[in-house]
């Protein structure tokens, strides 16, 4: 019989996290960890760090958190695909918003999950996107369909998106570079389209809904 020599071990998934809170990234970080096939290469906490990160580590799979400092994990990962489009994104977050799954599926991600599961889940998601799969949460799949597809245009997001402290139509104006007279017209189609009275409950549904 041939001695083929020691038994070479299968390649691990190069993974790169993406989280904000340092207790969460460093448990997430330690139990993926101890998956035979899964490394962790790279972690982050601020999302304008995601795309340098990968192209230093180049990571097969990205697991995004989507409220991070500075980008969102839905921002970079339309930014890993674009710079880095063999790596595979998968988002995990704690607010199972329909629209943030139309949005990340619109950036190029291959899953999308909440936090709430366990690790063993998480793990066969990465391996499973890696494959060329796509996983997505049963739940947050069925809300999306019922709640149906973005009403807001870009510039309402931005202009909504700027009201969300308070800010006065001069403030929102400075920040998007429109005249108040053009913000004042995007702040009512948006309160017009999410059924509201007003732009602050205008970005209260927004945001329940994941249009933000």
């Amino acid at each position: 019989m041939t001695d083929t020599g020691p038994e070479q071990p299968a390649q691990r998934i190069r993974t790169l996290l993406a989280e904000d809170q340092g207790m969460m990234r460093g448990a997430l970080a330690l139990l993926l960890g101890l998956e035979d096939d899964i490394e962790i290469v790279g972690q982050v906490a601020n999302g304008d760090e995601i795309l340098p990160t990968a192209l230093e580590v180049r990571p097969d799979v990205a697991l995004l958190d989507i409220e991070l400092p500075g980008r969102s994990g839905l921002d970079a990962a339309a930014d890993l695909r674009a710079g880095l489009p063999e790596c595979k994104v998968l988002i995990l977050t704690t607010f199972g918003r329909p629209g943030y799954l139309r949005r990340a599926m619109e950036a190029g991600a291959a899953g999308f999950l909440v936090k709430d599961g366990p690790v063993e889940d998480l793990a066969a998601a990465i391996r499973q996107v890696l494959a060329g799969k796509q996983v997505i949460d049963p739940v947050l799949a069925a809300a999306a369909l019922s709640t149906g597809p973005n009403p807001l245009t870009q510039r309402e997001r931005e202009v909504l998106a700027a009201a969300v402290d308070g800010a006065t139509v001069a403030d929102i104006a400075a920040k998007v570079h429109l005249s108040p007279a053009t913000v004042r017209n995007y702040l009512s189609a948006a309160i017009g389209k999410t059924q509201t009275r007003n732009r602050m409950e205008a970005v209260r549904t927004a945001r329940q809904n994941g249009w933000l």
